[in-house]
């Protein structure tokens, strides 16, 4: 047997074969889409966008890999915020700092003479600059940042009508950090956002799931484990039971949906009866609607197992705002497809690269307020993965510089599109309309109140209505004894 067995590669062996026939034929069709104008002035336009991005395209690279040398987590980025304000400012914009309720936020705006609010479109470009402990810029960030410059800049440089927005959103990695600035107003006024993510793949349009991260904490009582064990309440068993549950519910999820968890505090000594445990998991899915049913599911597993095994259990949901899944916008990824044609890229449709290779983002939570479009574009071969140390080293280097001014270029072109050109705008709007128009994450996941019910008693029995979505549900009991019955509290859905 191999000491350090590896898991096979056949499926991401197959999935590259496939993906690698279906994007020989989309060149294949793009070298035959014609060229033409949406508008009159267009591609004068473009073109001008292209300039001026050229002109800052050593500016924006040495901002990217200065970021990448200087890696910064969620809600520490000081330094990458300053450095991105500095270059702003440089360029004569002015630049607020620890906008919309977030420290290291940033927020830049340019609008035309007569802007009007109630005529004109307002435009956002995003920049996220936060890094992954450990292994630094491993998801791109670095090159986000540079790129939602570059648009901005750009796109000002030849508009005289409408507004954009630059914002600096930081604390995406295993956060919601644009939640909490669409909490703090960072989507007043704005008609739809743009943004980009380095990836292994051009890609237009691709699934982003949803996620939410919850913490069900156990509480026993603890024993000796050897001399007096029928003293004891295991909330280790809980846990482990809890475990088991997510295991064998597996089988009957989705293929939209993904759930991992750990034993995040499992004890401390073998000796003693762990009076206390916790479990740390993702619930993840590319459907809302799954997501809410599958935290329903998972809200029996954690109190089912805490009755098994006589203890309490505190079930915190969403320990960050949750995150929605993409809602790609169509019309707007077909125009970045353009652009990127231009750049001698072929950026993928919708379904090319195989759906289960998917991750989450806040930007969900955006794309699900306004219309909006998160591609992908490519700076590693198609075998490295995302939060990998080998995406790390691609995030800084010729082929990420070249991401940087490909994607500045095209974000810029989609911007000036979407005020220049009023039925984009329009077929954007209408999609998203169509799909369901805006829904908040607060909206999306209901509150709870309390009720009690009884837990020690064999006979105890839940009768209440249930919780399809709750945001923090717990069972406390007291210690039993032979003169009084425990109960527990029990939130429910209100």
């Amino acid at each position: 047997m191999c000491e350090n067995p590896q898991p096979s590669t056949a499926y991401l062996d197959y999935a590259r074969a496939q993906v690698a026939e279906k994007v020989r034929a989309s060149e294949a069709n793009a070298r035959h889409t014609p060229e033409r104008e949406d508008y009159p002035g267009q591609h004068t336009a473009w073109e001008a966008v292209a300039d001026k991005v050229t002109k800052l395209s050593e500016e924006l690279t040495e901002l990217a890999d200065d970021l990448h040398t200087h890696p910064e987590l969620a809600f520490e980025e000081f330094r990458s915020r300053d450095q991105i304000a500095k270059l702003v400012r440089r360029h004569g914009h002015e630049v607020t700092i620890g906008f919309h309720g977030v420290d290291t936020a940033l927020r830049a705006e340019w609008q035309a003479p007569g802007f009007d609010p109630q005529r004109h479109p307002t435009i956002a470009v995003m920049s996220e600059y936060d890094a992954l402990p450990g292994i630094g810029h491993a998801c791109g960030h670095n090159l986000i940042a540079a790129a939602g410059v570059g648009a901005f800049l750009s796109s000002i440089s030849t508009l005289d009508t409408g507004r954009v927005v630059l914002l600096g959103t930081p604390a995406e990695e295993g956060h919601s950090g644009k939640e909490y600035m669409i909490r703090g107003g960072m989507l007043e006024g704005v008609d739809a956002a743009v943004m980009m993510h380095p990836f292994s793949y051009d890609i237009s349009e691709h699934v982003w799931v949803g996620r939410r991260v919850i913490k069900a904490r156990f509480r026993g009582i603890a024993a000796h484990a050897s001399s007096q064990p029928f003293m004891g309440r295991n909330a280790l068993d809980a846990a482990n039971l809890a475990y088991h549950g997510i295991g064998v519910l597996r089988q009957q999820m989705p293929p939209s949906d993904r759930m991992h968890a750990i034993i995040s505090d499992g004890g401390q000594r073998p000796s003693v009866i762990p009076d206390a445990a916790e479990i740390t998991l993702y619930l993840r899915s590319s459907l809302t609607e799954a997501l809410k049913d599958l935290s329903s599911r998972i809200d029996d597993i954690f109190h089912g197992a805490a009755l098994m095994a006589g203890v309490s259990v505190e079930v915190d949901w969403d320990v960050h705002p949750a995150t929605l899944p993409i809602r790609n916008n169509h019309a707007m990824a077909s125009r970045w497809s353009r652009t990127q044609a231009r750049r001698g890229r072929t950026a993928l449709p919708a379904g090319v690269v195989p759906e289960t290779l998917a991750a989450s983002t806040d930007f969900g939570n955006v794309s699900y307020l306004v219309p909006g479009i998160h591609p992908m574009v490519k700076i590693a071969p198609g075998s490295v993965a995302l939060h990998t140390e080998a995406f790390e080293t691609c995030a800084r280097g010729e082929q990420a510089r070249s991401a940087v001014v490909d994607s500045a270029i095209g974000l810029g072109q989609v911007i000036v599109d979407l005020i220049r050109d009023p039925e984009l705008l329009a077929q954007a709007q209408q999609e998203f309309a169509a799909a369901g128009g805006a829904l908040s994450v607060q909206n999306t996941f209901s509150y709870c109140r309390a009720s009690t019910i009884g837990v020690w008693s064999s006979m105890a029995r839940r009768t209440m209505p249930r919780c399809s979505t709750p945001r923090r549900t717990m069972i406390s009991t007291s210690v039993p004894s032979f003169s009084c019955s425990p109960f527990a509290a029990v939130l429910i859905c209100s």
